[in-house]
Parts: structure tokens; C-alpha cells; sequence
């Protein structure tokens, strides 16, 4: 029993430790963004580049370093994810759904957004057009978007916070609670119903399977698709224009 105890108090204590390294990790950036900015202009940037390079160096410097001591901490606490009942699914199953997951996320986003702008509010996400921009600048931004925040975030908002609250309340009031905390780091809570629904559907994969990796695989291949879309605006468009135009002509 006291072994018990033991363990459930180091689980706590590790739950505490991540998110403490979480928001360090949010705001530590502060110090390092005007060394970095006067190094790039130093290198010849103008200004504003220099600027969004030193962006995307910082998210990618306080993210990377943040994961790397969260799972350290993780690695000291091996019953850090024990926190369902009843039998895991399979590492292969886990995988498929949270590819599964990927469509459901943007099932789920569509449904929100279309929602959003029936209630007169705007379409599109400040947050991820700045990323976008911050990204096309520094590539090394993209490392940090797709592989280190969706780790971190499942960690945190998932485990962490839905995990913990699921165990001494109902999946609805985890997963709104869990989602407004989402969208309080994301500065949007304009956009509260897109985070309650992301939220809800990977709180969903986490319990479906217990195991972190579906919402974690799901995260990263939405940030990666949006990334790949951000990115590519310009062609989508210019493509698009062109196929208008190949349809008038064929009119």
C-alpha cells in the first residue's frame, strides 16, 4: 500500500515538473530572442527577416530543450502513463488510429470552422498564418511545429491535464477544461468551439487506445498538413487560378 502511495506521489510530482518545464519552455524565449535577432542582422538580414529567423530558432531551441527534459522526467517515473484500467492497445493499432485520427481532426476542424463563421465569426487563425510566416523564414521552424509541440502539447494537455482530471471527473468536463487551457496558450480564445472540438477528438484517441502515441501521431500530421498548406499558398492559388481559367476557356 505505501509502495502504492508511493508511486501515485511521484507521478504527481512528475505531472507538476512537466508543467512547470512547459511554461518555462513558453516563456524563456524572452531571453533569447534579441541575442538571436542581433546575430541574424549581424549576418547581413534585414530587419524583418532577421526578426522572424530569430522566432523560429527560439521556438525551436525552448521546445527542443523543454521535450528533452520532460522526457527525462518521464524516464524516472515508469508508471507515468499507468493511469487507465483495463489493457492498452496494440502498438499497430495505436498507430492506425491516429492516422485515423488525422482525418477526424480535420473532419472535426471543418464542422467547427463552418460553425464559427455561421455565427459571424472570421475564418482562419491568426496564430498559425504568424507561425506560417515565421516558418517560411527560419525552415527550422517546421521542426518545432510538426515534431516537438505536438509531443509536448499531448504531454501536457493530454496527460497531463486531461489525464489527470478524467481520473476525478467526467470525459466532457476534462476535455472542456483541457481545451480551454489549449487555447489559452494559443492566445485564441475567439476560436474556442475549433480547440474544444481538436481537443475533444484527441482526448478521445488517447482514451480509445491509452496510449499517448495515437493523439501524438494525429497532432503531428495535422501540423504537418497544415504546414505543408501554409507554405504552399502561393502555388495552391496560382494553381487554382489556372484551373478557373482552363474551365472558362473550356466554357
Amino acid at each position: 500500500m505505501a509502495t502504492k502511495r508511493s508511486s501515485a506521489n511521484k507521478t504527481r510530482r512528475t505531472a507538476l515538473f512537466i508543467l512547470l518545464i512547459y511554461i518555462i519552455a513558453q516563456v524563456s524565449g524572452i531571453f533569447l530572442i534579441i541575442p538571436l535577432f542581433n546575430y541574424f542582422e549581424n549576418q547581413g538580414l534585414a530587419e524583418q527577416a532577421a526578426r522572424f529567423s530569430a522566432a523560429g530558432w527560439v521556438t525551436f531551441i525552448t521546445f527542443g530543450l523543454g521535450l528533452l527534459a520532460i522526457l527525462i522526467f518521464i524516464a524516472r517515473d515508469k508508471r507515468f502513463f499507468d493511469i487507465w484500467k483495463g489493457k492498452s492497445s496494440s502498438m499497430w493499432a495505436a498507430i492506425g488510429w491516429g492516422v485515423l485520427g488525422f482525418f477526424l481532426l480535420l473532419i472535426g476542424q471543418t464542422a467547427a470552422a463552418l460553425i464559427e463563421v455561421a455565427i459571424g465569426i472570421e475564418p482562419g487563425s491568426a496564430n498559425t498564418a504568424s507561425i506560417a510566416t515565421v516558418a517560411a523564414a527560419a525552415p527550422i521552424m517546421v521542426i518545432a511545429v510538426v515534431v516537438f509541440g505536438p509531443i509536448l502539447e499531448e504531454l501536457v494537455f493530454r496527460r497531463v491535464v486531461f489525464g489527470s482530471l478524467n481520473q476525478t471527473m467526467n470525459f466532457w468536463l476534462a476535455t472542456a477544461i483541457s481545451a480551454l487551457a489549449f487555447a489559452a496558450v494559443h492566445m485564441e480564445f475567439i476560436h474556442l468551439l475549433l480547440y474544444f472540438t481538436t481537443g475533444l477528438i484527441l482526448a478521445f484517441l488517447y482514451q480509445r487506445t491509452k496510449r499517448i502515441i495515437t493523439p501524438i501521431i494525429a497532432h503531428m500530421l495535422l501540423n504537418g498538413y497544415v504546414m505543408l498548406i501554409q507554405l504552399n499558398m502561393d502555388k495552391i492559388e496560382n494553381f487554382m487560378r489556372q484551373l478557373e481559367e482552363l474551365q472558362r476557356l473550356q466554357g
